[in-house]
């Protein structure tokens, strides 16, 4: 007998399991089909960002920024430590606690939600509302039927085609995060957000970490003060070895791991490591989706074409996070996951692009939300500046934490916030203030007449925006 339920997901990553969760508030029978498998072979929720991304690399980048603390930073607070080590098995052992319990905390919340879980894959096989979807796991394949469907099937990383992933030598994020041991050199195609988070882990741990890039400059879609206070300190400070305007050649593998041929400004170049990460960007996952079963349109790019409210062109069919248009990132996904649900409950929501938070857990962190400075100028928008580093703020000094800045820019005529570029340890955290400024159309002014605690890192985003009015009280 077929099973028919009020909305199927498909993909029980950030964006499937909250539109899930969300559509079973609602009260709809829901149900959502996945068929993630863990490295033991078992069924886990949380696709990609939980299994394999997001969580698993933040995990490692404490780990890593405790040991460097401890080998040298601790000694300036009068603490000596002798004879330090990094067990590298413990810390992944510590991640993968960290990964299960919030796998078990998705299947927790579909049990509370009522949600069902369909462990496979999941594809659609015919049908206009309802529509038919086959599930394929384990056991014999089932079909299911639902009035509403949301996709929410993910990413997958890029691969070069002339050089073959195994995630034991040659490796995606996937391998990256699973190193039992510290290569003593490390390579990473790819000086992006998770080349530079998983290479600076490796760095931390003794690795000697080089960066192949293809692009002539460095962090091109942070603002220009942000990613040149980033290179100095990852490059002079860290030493990270990032190349750019790499072109890959040759990939070879020997007995003694892997031989890149490249060539930059300089010419042919050669470089060896023990490993190799390939972090070159991720795609949309829509290929076994059972597209032309249904009609549905995909891009040339493997996007499925979505409206602003993520309808598909068929009726009743949506698509949310890394499938669509729009910056892959899981708390964009997860917001349109919640207003997919909303509207098929007629009610009113909305997603905007222009005010998603983007982030890199480095140490220092990048956080920004809006414009850039170099975006502002090429639309030709008038503008202005304020910035505030933390090298004078007392938390910030407190916590020998005193590299970068905020930057606030503002509508030279109206004062509005049209973009927030913070460079610091906690730029993660100070982000949000900015988002919600950005969300109420606030002004400048309103954030610099907002009391921030002291001390507290916060005051430097009060200080920047001051600046902006050319009444900074501390700079």
């Amino acid at each position: 007998m077929t099973q028919t339920y009020d909305v199927v997901i498909i993909g029980a990553g950030p964006a499937g399991y909250v539109a899930a969760i969300r559509a079973a508030q609602l009260g709809f029978s829901t149900a959502c089909i996945d068929n993630w498998k863990n490295d033991k072979g078992d069924y886990a929720l949380g696709g990609t960002c939980l299994n394999v991304g997001c969580i698993p690399s933040k995990a490692l980048l404490e780990s890593s920024e405790n040991y460097e603390r401890v080998l040298q930073k601790f000694s300036a607070h009068g603490i000596s430590v002798k004879g330090a080590e990094m067990d590298v098995r413990k810390m992944q052992a510590r991640k993968e606690k960290i990964v299960a319990q919030l796998v078990n905390g998705i299947d927790f919340l579909f049990k509370k939600n009522k949600v069902t879980w369909l462990k496979g894959h999941g594809s659609f096989v015919g049908g206009a509302g309802p529509y038919r979807l086959e599930v394929k796991g384990d056991g014999a394949a089932q079909t299911v039927e639902a009035q509403h469907v949301i996709i929410a099937t993910g990413s997958i990383a890029r691969h070069l085609s002339e050089v073959p992933v195994d995630n034991e030598v040659v490796c995606d994020n996937v391998g990256a995060l699973a190193f039992r041991t510290v290569p003593p050199r490390l390579g990473v195609i790819g000086a992006g957000v998770i080349g530079l988070e998983l290479g600076s882990v490796w760095r931390r741990l003794g690795s000697k970490v080089t960066l192949l890039e293809a692009l002539p400059d460095f962090l091109g879609a942070c603002d220009k003060a942000v990613s040149k206070e980033a290179w100095k300190i990852f490059t002079k400070t860290q030493g990270l070895d990032i190349r750019l305007d790499v072109k890959i050649g040759k990939v070879t593998r020997d007995a003694k791991g892997v031989r890149v041929e490249y060539k930059d400004s300089g010419g042919g170049q050669l470089l060896e490591c023990d490993k190799l990460v390939v972090s070159i960007g991720r795609i949309p996952n829509t290929k076994g989706l059972g597209a032309d079963a249904v009609g549905l349109k995909i891009g040339e790019r493997g996007f499925i074409d979505v409206d602003a409210h993520c309808r598909t062109n068929l009726p009743g069919v949506y698509a949310v996070g890394d499938v669509v248009r729009g910056p892959m990132l899981a708390h964009k996904g997860m917001d349109e996951g919640v207003m997919v649900a909303e509207h098929i409950a007629s009610q009113a929501g909305h997603v905007d692009l222009d005010v998603i938070p983007w982030v890199i857990y480095t140490a220092p962190e990048i956080a920004w939300v809006g414009k850039t400075e170099q975006q502002l100028q090429a639309e030709d928008i008038a503008y202005r500046v304020g910035q505030a580093p933390f090298a004078a703020n007392g938390r910030a000094l407190g916590q020998d934490e005193t590299e970068g800045f905020v930057k606030v820019l503002a509508d030279a005529k109206t004062d509005r916030v049209l973009g927030v570029h913070i460079i610091c340890s906690h730029a993660s955290e100070l982000i949000a203030e900015a988002v919600m400024a950005m969300e109420f159309r606030a002004s400048a002014e309103d954030i610099a007449r907002i009391c921030h605690a002291h001390p507290s890192l916060a005051e430097v985003m009060h200080e920047a925006s001051l600046a902006v009015g050319k009444r900074a009280l501390h700079l």
